[in-house]
Order: C-alpha cells, then sequence, then structure tokens
C-alpha cells in the first residue's frame, strides 16, 4: 500500500515535467521561425559580450601573458585600492560624472525636435528637415574633432574671426579646460540629435489621430494636444531610452575625447576610459586597466538596476 502511495506523487511530477517539456516544444514548433531570426544576434552576444566576461578574471589577478590566465597570480583587490588610492581618481571620477550628467541634462531635446517635426505639414519641408538633422550622425567622429579644430583654431579658426569683429580677442577653445566639456557636449549633440528622434517619430507615428480629432472639438490648441495627447502617447518609449541612457552613464566613450585631449585641457578632459586606454594599451597594465574598467561596468549595472526599479515603481513601464 505505501508503495503504491509513494509511486503516485513521483508519476504525478513525472507528468507536470513531461507536460511542460510539451509544452515548450508546443511553443518551438509554432514560433520557429521567429527563433531562428533572434538566432544570429543571439549568437553575436554570446561570443563578443558574455564569452570575453571569462578575461575579467584578470582584475583579480597579476596579469602575465605568458603564464595565461589561469596561471598567473592572483592578487585580491589590490589593482581596485591601488586605483582608490591614486591622486587621480577623484579627477577621473569628476570629470566622468560632469560629462555624463552634462549630457543627462540635455536628454529632453530629441523629444524637442521629435514633437516639433511631427507637427510639420509641409511635406516637402519636413523630409528636408528630417535629413538635414540627420545628416550629421554619418560623419565620423574623427572628422568632426577635425572640424572643431579648424573651425575653434586661435588664428584661422572662423569662430576665433568672427568674434574679433566685435572687439573680443581670439579665444583658445580647444586648449581652454573651461571651455573642452562644453564643446564635446555641444558638438556631439549637433551630431546625434537628429538621430536620437527616430524612435520618438516612430512612436509618434502610432498615436491615434482621433484623439488629437476629440481634443480639437474639446478647443484645445496644437500645444495642448502636444502636452495631453502626444506626450502620453511616447511616455513609455521615453522611460525606456531613459532607463537605457543610464546603462551607459558612466561609459562616455574614449574616442572622441582622446582626439579633443590634450596637456592644456587635461584638467577637465581625463576621464575613466582615457585612462583604461592609456594604462591598458599604451603601458601594458592589463590587470590595472582591467580593475579600473570593472569599477566602471559595476557601477553602469547598479545605475540600470535602481533606475529600472524606480521606473517601475512611479511609471510602471521597465525594462523587466
Amino acid at each position: 500500500m505505501s508503495a503504491v502511495t509513494d509511486a503516485a506523487p513521483t508519476r504525478a511530477s513525472g507528468d507536470k515535467t513531461q507536460t511542460r517539456w510539451q509544452r515548450i516544444k508546443r511553443k518551438l514548433r509554432s514560433c520557429w521561425q521567429l527563433y531562428v531570426l533572434i538566432l544570429p544576434a543571439a549568437i553575436f552576444f554570446l561570443i563578443f559580450n558574455y564569452t570575453p566576461m571569462y578575461g575579467v578574471q584578470i582584475a583579480f589577478k597579476n596579469f602575465v601573458a605568458s603564464r595565461g590566465i589561469w596561471g598567473s597570480e592572483w592578487t585580491g583587490f589590490d589593482h581596485f585600492e591601488r586605483f582608490f588610492k591614486s591622486f587621480y581618481f577623484w579627477r577621473l571620477l569628476v570629470n566622468t560624472l560632469a560629462l555624463s550628467l552634462y549630457q543627462l541634462v540635455l536628454f529632453p531635446l530629441p523629444i524637442i525636435l521629435a514633437l516639433s517635426i511631427n507637427e510639420v505639414k509641409n511635406r516637402l519641408f519636413k523630409r528636408f528637415s528630417q535629413t538635414l538633422t540627420y545628416a550629421p550622425h554619418f560623419v565620423s567622429t574623427v572628422v568632426v574633432v577635425g572640424m572643431l579644430f579648424t573651425f575653434l583654431d586661435l588664428r584661422t579658426g572662423l569662430v576665433n574671426h568672427f568674434i574679433t569683429l566685435f572687439g573680443v580677442d581670439p579665444v583658445q577653445f580647444m586648449q581652454d579646460p573651461g571651455w573642452f566639456r562644453h564643446i564635446f557636449v555641444w558638438s556631439g549633440i549637433w551630431q546625434n540629435l537628429g538621430w536620437g528622434t527616430i524612435i520618438y517619430l516612430a512612436a509618434l507615428a502610432g498615436v491615434n489621430p482621433e484623439l488629437h480629432q476629440a481634443a480639437q472639438v474639446d478647443g484645445a490648441g496644437r500645444l495642448q494636444r502636444i502636452i495631453h495627447v502626444n506626450l502620453p502617447a511616447i511616455a513609455p518609449t521615453v522611460v525606456v531610452l531613459f532607463v537605457l541612457e543610464f546603462g551607459h552613464f558612466m561609459s562616455i566613450g574614449f574616442e572622441k575625447v582622446l582626439l579633443m585631449n590634450n596637456s592644456l585641457n587635461a584638467t577637465t578632459s581625463d576621464i575613466i576610459q582615457t585612462f583604461v586606454y592609456q594604462a591598458g594599451l599604451l603601458q601594458a597594465q592589463y590587470s590595472y586597466a582591467a580593475a579600473v574598467g570593472l569599477f566602471d561596468s559595476v557601477i553602469n549595472i547598479a545605475l540600470l538596476v535602481l533606475v529600472n526599479q524606480l521606473a517601475r515603481k512611479f511609471s510602471e513601464t521597465s525594462l523587466w
């Protein structure tokens, strides 16, 4: 009698397991085209994003290339302590945070541009405006920085020639630490503003026209319809993109900063990413550079999780 009783739960659990696998197989069969479509992207991220995470352990080792990753000696958190106690730690952190916050404050600009373009009724002018704002995105960063040096040159720059017409002395824009952040951020806005409006314009295209018609019947003007119809419609998109923005809050990118960096503006242009490049590739301090880069990534992940939780709590829209 007890044997029969003991066999019953086992058979029931087996049936549940089989039923679960059957459900999974049915889903795979019914949506196999979608899984095949996502397979190349999954393989790409697996090879280039997750597999290299095996090398993160060198941040906790004294990595020697001849010994390999496993053969190198463990050092624990020595590299992190060295970075935190270094004299340049606070300068790197403050400069990185200042640039990131500066760019974050200007986050609404693509939304404003998208709302403005969406209100344009002339199709020809609308397409021309979109093309004009999208085009700078396809200009190489090297070319953009070269243009900055050309236009802002102390002697031959167009900007300095213009301001001297008003009796103002020429300004060393590219060498002055006080100008670096403004030039870096606003040149980036010029380059990427139009590209950032694409998703918002797509979201605005999905707004039900009947909502605007009902608002017009109620006497709402154009600005009121933008505030009470368009903005609520794209609010979930704005929240998701804002959360994603925090995913690389500390990762400004070293290419443009490195091109604009010089010994005169180093007090404001030195950031964590350029330091990782210099320490890792130029000075061959691989473990130390890996530790600094890991510190940067951990902050990004923590901010992403925190902002996602806040977004889910206050707007009911989040990444997960």
